[in-house]
């Protein structure tokens, strides 16, 4: 059971690993409106990877309530976390190409805002 979750989230992982990087080649290439079809998807991979470690958490307090040495899985857990780390480190990157863009943006508004005291759009009718 145990191998079947591990195998299962790193199914799932290489999964997300996919998306985040059509994501950052959607960004270089500005297909914005494809890079928002896939939002709904990732989300539901993480909800699954986190449903997941819950999952392997309690099958490993079981095995070890059995008696089981649990040190038998040590390299398969390795590999999961591994796996993860790499996940970690893409997301890092597709950050470092989304929060300067959002932060141009931010300026770009407070701009414009400040010069017409704080509205975006100044109407006068």
């Amino acid at each position: 059971m145990i191998n079947d979750i591990v195998a299962k989230m790193n199914l799932k992982i290489d999964n997300l690993k996919k998306l985040i990087n059509e994501d950052i080649s959607d960004i270089k290439e500005a297909n914005h409106e494809t890079l928002l079809k896939r939002n709904e998807l990732k989300q539901t991979l993480i909800d699954d990877i986190i449903f997941c470690k819950s999952e392997l958490n309690k099958e490993l307090v079981l095995e070890i309530q059995k008696g089981v040495d649990v040190n038998i899985y040590r390299a398969k857990v390795d590999e999961l976390e591994n796996n993860i780390k790499s996940l970690y480190e893409l997301n890092r990157k597709l950050s470092a190409i989304v929060l300067p863009i959002q932060n141009m943006y931010k300026e770009l508004v407070n701009e414009f805002s400040s010069v017409n005291g704080g509205r975006i759009f100044d109407i006068k009718a």
